[in-house]
């Protein structure tokens, strides 16, 4: 069976500060995170990449990466293609500020993909180091799941995912029997000594949290299609701030999962999360990746061993 990994590397990193976060080297041949994604996606078996990225960003990443990760992947088979993420890309009659320039969310993000998209996917964020066997596990998943409303996450454990350097944002789940029951997006949360909390709450660092890797069927489409034009229809009415406001995956999957139109298995996985939220990230996320090449998870030539 065909399966899709879609990267979006679309977003802006406002916390980031100057600079293309997305693009940052971290390997020991410069590599960047999402060449790690890539070569663990295609070890786990996928064999059609789809990057999802900005018109203004699109000779800097074929320089970066994408000349390489084509070669790369077309001795092997698989088909790498690009999507490109534009605010002017919104439903009929839908209207967005003309001044506004925050991205409309990764569920605008995977929609600037439907028309690439045909077989079952696997959706990640393109600065974000999930580890191997998250991807064997959505793609055993995808290529065993029969039911088009059936679709699965990465359950990452929520102190494996925390900044030393900072609050990030996160999906706190809420899981029975391995199934997804709510998703609540969370902002600002922050490593405490014993843990974590957000706005002065404490958190369960046990809790599973989502970091955006779903496994989806090509028919969910058409329900983030739907759900893009209540998006708007909310922006209209006021509810939805027009100029901050985003059309975010795990919400929408939440809105599914209420009214019983999908199911969501949760795969937990233990491979500690990094990520570069913050520049001062970046030391930690470059040394995490020294570890895991010295421990022998990764060659030093990354692609060498696919």
């Amino acid at each position: 069976m065909d399966t899709s990994l879609v990267i979006m590397a679309a977003g802006i990193g406002s916390r980031f500060g100057e600079g293309i976060k997305q693009l940052e080297p971290v390997g020991l041949h410069d590599e960047i995170i999402m060449d790690y994604s890539i070569h663990d996606a295609i070890a786990a078996g996928f064999n059609k990449i789809i990057i999802i990225i900005r018109k203004d960003i699109e000779q800097a990443f074929l320089e970066r990466i994408g000349n390489r990760v084509e070669a790369v992947c077309g001795k092997l088979g698989v088909k790498v293609e690009y999507a490109f993420q534009d605010m002017k890309n919104v439903p009929a009659n839908a209207q967005v500020p003309a001044d506004r320039t925050k991205p409309l969310g990764t569920g605008h993000a995977v929609l600037a993909a439907k028309d690439l998209i045909r077989e079952p996917f696997c959706v990640i964020n393109a600065d974000d180091y999930y580890g191997k066997a998250a991807f064997s596990s959505i793609h055993d998943f995808l290529v065993n799941n029969t039911q088009p409303n059936a679709y699965c996450m990465a359950g990452f454990i929520l102190k494996n995912t925390l900044s030393d350097n900072g609050s990030v944002t996160r999906g706190v789940c809420k899981v029975e029997d391995e199934n997804l029951l709510e998703v609540d997006e969370t902002h600002d949360i922050i490593k405490t000594a014993d843990g974590a909390e957000a706005a002065g709450v404490k958190l369960d660092p046990q809790s599973y949290v989502s970091m955006n890797m779903w496994g989806l069927t090509p028919e969910y489409i058409g329900l983030l299609e739907d759900g893009f034009v209540d998006f708007f229809d909310r922006m209209n009415a006021g509810s939805v701030d027009a100029m901050k406001g985003e059309y975010l995956l795990p919400e929408h999957i939440e809105q599914l999962l209420e009214k019983k139109q999908v199911a969501v298995k949760v795969l937990p996985t233990e491979d500690k999360w990094f990520g570069v939220t913050y520049k001062a990230d970046k030391p930690v996320v470059v040394q995490s990746f020294r570890d895991l090449i010295s421990r022998g998870v990764y060659a030093q030539e990354l692609y060498s061993d696919l």
